[in-house]
């Protein structure tokens, strides 16, 4: 009786291990579909964008998603996918980025998403499409010119941005603010809770553009960035799809079309595109 147990017992595992062979093997299989592949088998492109991020990622009076890095991910779409309108936008903060690619959550980061040393360590950057420092937007009754001017008094930034990095990294008597979202960032400096808020420099200047009682004082501090499209870390084929993409929207003049049709309009000509657009060879 105990050796029939014994074998039934064997055969037992026996048949589990196989089991859990094949659902390693299973497991195995479903890592090693390309990228590219599921995302043409699901049929859309899940892109994290921002949602209040004029006029780089935004949702307009009808619940559309508009601005410059939506355009990017539009032509994206189209060229993977055959169909501009198979994306499934994500609504992001700055903090989320990275985290929303590690869990799967979307396919690619197109969120004015700055190219940084310590970024790179978590995640895939590939070939930008525009570069920008970061800018200072201040009251013109108030104006903050220099960092000096900063001393001592609150900074707006948004968590996770690239601001917030920066002045907690080289300017620690510079009080920061911080706040997940734009649109709670810039009213709080309208309701005067800091003294001024620091934005990529593409940003402020919109932002300030539109916004005439307040002044971009310092239009460039800090390393210029490149601003590109992210995926998860180790996800190569998409990451070599995407540099192709990108030299090919840059080549074809298709990224110098959306300067035109979302940005120019803000900045006018008196803002040279080049200034945002030269990538070439970065």
């Amino acid at each position: 009786m105990e050796l029939k147990k014994s074998l039934l017992l064997a055969v037992g595992i026996g048949i589990s291990a196989l089991g859990l062979t094949a659902c390693n093997k299973n497991s195995d299989a479903q890592q090693q579909t390309s990228s590219i592949e599921q995302i043409k088998k699901n049929d859309v492109l899940r892109v994290a964008v921002f949602a209040d991020n004029p006029p780089f990622g935004y949702v307009n009076s009808k619940g559309e998603h508009q601005g410059f890095d939506v355009e990017i991910a539009k032509k994206v779409a189209k060229d993977l996918l055959g169909d501009e309108k198979k994306i499934e936008y994500v609504v992001t903060e700055a903090a989320n980025r990275v985290e929303f690619l590690k869990s799967g959550k979307v396919d690619v980061v197109l969120a004015s998403f700055s190219v940084t040393p310590e970024r790179k360590t978590v995640v895939d950057f590939a070939e930008p499409y525009l570069k920008a420092s970061l800018g200072i937007v201040s009251p013109k009754s108030k104006p903050i010119n220099s960092v000096t001017d900063l001393e001592n008094k609150t900074l707006i930034v948004n968590r996770g941005s690239s601001s917030d990095s920066f002045f907690t990294k080289n300017y620690p008597k510079v009080k920061l603010l911080k706040f997940e979202q734009n649109t709670d960032a810039f009213n709080a400096l309208k309701d005067g809770r800091g003294d001024a808020i620091s934005q990529d420099s593409t940003y402020a200047l919109a932002w300030a553009a539109e916004n005439p009682n307040y002044t971009v004082g310092i239009p460039q501090i800090g390393n210029e960035d490149f601003i590109a499209p992210a995926v998860k870390k180790g996800n190569v084929e998409l990451l070599n799809w995407l540099n192709t993409e990108m030299k090919q929207l840059r080549e074809t003049g298709e990224i110098q079309k959306i300067y035109n049709q979302t940005l120019r309009p803000i900045y006018g000509d008196a803002v040279d595109a080049q200034i945002f657009l030269d990538v070439n060879g970065k």
